[in-house]
Order: structure tokens, then sequence, then C-alpha cells
């Protein structure tokens, strides 16, 4: 009735053995995932800065009260700044 346990006993080992390569393999690339997570949380801010500094000029050219023409002026101004 439980003969299949005597051929199962000889394989354990090797069950085992790629069960802990597997673990192995799935705790590395966790955290690889791990550190790529931070790394692109880091780059965040920047672009956060960047996308909030040409907010507040827009805003502050929106608010100046200067003429229309004078508006699309700035924002000529702002691109061939941006490109320099």
């Amino acid at each position: 009735m439980f003969d299949f346990i005597w051929a199962a006993i000889p394989l354990a080992p090797f069950a085992i053995g790629g069960l802990a390569i597997w673990t192995h393999h799935k705790r590395k690339t966790l955290e690889l995932e791990v550190e790529l997570t931070k790394a692109r949380a880091m780059e965040r801010p920047q672009v956060s800065d960047k996308l909030e500094q040409r907010v507040r000029t827009l805003e502050r050219i929106i608010t100046d009260g200067r003429g229309r023409d004078d508006l699309a002026q700035q924002i000529e101004d702002l691109r061939e700044k941006q490109l320099s």
C-alpha cells in the first residue's frame, strides 16, 4: 500500500534542494525589485520639483495681470530658455 514511500525517500533530497534553489531565486528577485523601486522613488522628487517649478512659473505669468501679447512672449521666452 505504501510502496511509493520507498521511491520517494531517495528523491526527497533532490526535491528539498530544488526548493532551496527556488526560494533563493525568489528572495534575490524580490531584493532586486526593492532596489529598483527605491531607485525610481529617488527619481520622482526631481521630476516633481521640475513640474512644480513650471506650474509656479505659469501661475505667475497668468496672475501677473499683463496683456495677452506679453503672455505669449513670456511663454516663448520660457521655451527658448528650456531649449538652451
